[in-house]
């Protein structure tokens, strides 16, 4: 057996993640500034070279745990690199380096009690996919059914909890140098929610549960648990037969296939929220599988979010609302939602219903082009634009992973550059709710 010395690991130790990722910094710093300054000086230059973005993909993929996280969600931004930059990044959301095949067998007979040759009839022995906590193997079960295997990389929880702790360490700085940007409460969600991501058995519970959000939505698919073959640090799920949506897109599919994987897309994260208050809070393209029997499939359920009744409520009703072109109390639902609004009313209306024109657009439109979707660049200036007025507009930290599932959904039509009447598909979801 291989000992712990796998050098595809995550790093041990918070101060040596901590300088690894002070050196990386210190240059990814450098080439933003002189990118910066040239297009200043009127020169056209990309925030990110190619060579850059390699050493990039390279360091996060070593250290896993949070930092990779924050990696596959950079990679998922289409207004911020260029398509080359993109594509190197993308190897972030399932190919980081992988574990050697021995520490995968002692993971999982620590864990299950037997090497996988004992539990299964057939292991495959290289990955069929490394992302942040753990790594995928395909299998076969003793009763021939084909299955997944996702295990644990060793010392990973270690890992990710220093990464948070050195990140908390910067929140917690920032915020007592300037109350009005105080993000304790918003980091706390999300550190929270991601350490809560370590336990497999949790996230099998999670993906069990999840059946209920999508029970009348037949075109996707949640894969089955295999209770007997997960424990705390491995989880063993039905294969799900197709490619990830990364893969699926660069095979150029024709605009009907678009339309119709933009329309599961859609029903796959409101669906659930909206029927069951449940959302997939990470939503890379690698998470979702194009099926061969024309499901969409959803992966990873180690990120799914519940949220409170009101938070629910409140967004379902504005969700009916915006459908049925009625008018808004925008003030209101915006507080029964759970934000905090210390602007003048008429100020902070005019900036919350900006904002809901921007994200709504798909909703208004019959021939909506999603190639040509401005949404996540258009909300990102509105916020520039209106920064110290938008400070004063605090939403719920349970907001945080829903804005999280949604700005990604956004990133994953725009990749697959659907175009069709993306109004109906929303009626869709709101004719389920009648």
């Amino acid at each position: 057996m291989a000992s712990d010395s796998d050098d595809s690991l995550p790093p041990q130790g918070r101060f040596n993640r901590l300088r690894k990722l002070a050196g990386l910094s210190a240059q990814l710093g450098a080439e933003v500034l002189k990118s910066g300054a040239r297009r200043v000086a009127g020169q056209e230059q990309e925030l990110l070279s190619k060579g850059m973005a390699e050493k990039l993909v390279a360091t996060l993929g070593d250290l896993k745990g949070a930092a990779m996280k924050f990696g596959q969600a950079v990679s998922m931004d289409p207004d911020l690199m260029t398509p080359e930059v993109r594509q190197v990044l993308a190897r972030l959301q399932n190919q980081a380096p992988s574990m050697g095949y021995e520490t995968v067998a002692r993971v999982i007979e620590a864990e299950l009690g037997a090497p996988p040759e004992a539990l299964f009839h057939q292991f495959d022995q290289e990955p069929l996919a490394a992302a942040s906590l753990g790594q995928v193997h395909r299998a076969v079960m003793k009763d021939g059914r084909p299955v997944v295997v996702k295990v644990q990389y060793p010392g990973v929880g270690d890992s990710l909890q220093g990464d948070l702790d050195n990140l908390g360490l910067v929140v917690k700085t920032v915020s007592k140098a300037a109350k009005a940007i105080d993000g304790t409460a918003y980091f706390r969600e999300l550190r929270e929610e991601m350490l809560l991501e370590l336990d497999y058995r949790r996230e099998a519970r999670l993906c069990q549960n999840f059946v209920r959000g999508v029970a009348r939505l037949p075109d996707l698919k949640v894969p089955e648990v295999m209770d007997a073959l997960t424990s705390g640090r491995v989880l063993t799920l039905e294969l799900l037969e197709g490619q990830t949506l990364k893969d699926w897109v660069v095979t150029e599919p024709s605009a009907e296939e678009r339309f119709r994987v933009a329309r599961q897309l859609i029903r796959a994260i409101y669906g659930p929220f909206f029927f069951a208050g449940e959302i997939h809070a990470d939503p890379h393209p690698g998470n979702f599988m194009v099926m061969k029997d024309g499901r969409l499939g959803l992966l990873d359920f180690g990120s799914i979010k519940s949220f409170s009744e009101r938070f629910v409520d409140a967004n379902r009703l504005m969700f009916l609302q915006a459908m049925k072109l009625e008018p808004m109390d925008v003030l209101g639902l915006s507080r029964e939602v759970g934000f905090t609004v210390d602007l003048p009313e008429p100020e902070a209306e005019a900036l919350i219903r900006e904002l809901l024109s921007i994200v709504g657009r798909p909703m208004r439109s019959e021939a909506y082009d999603f190639a040509a979707c401005e949404i996540n660049r258009d909300m990102r200036r509105h916020f520039t634009q209106n920064a110290g007025r938008f400070l004063k507009i605090r939403p719920p930290a349970e907001g945080v992973m829903f804005f999280r599932s949604t700005g990604g959904l956004m990133h994953n039509l725009k990749l697959i550059s659907a175009k069709g009447d993306f109004r109906a598909v929303y009626m869709e979801v709101a004719d389920l709710l009648a």
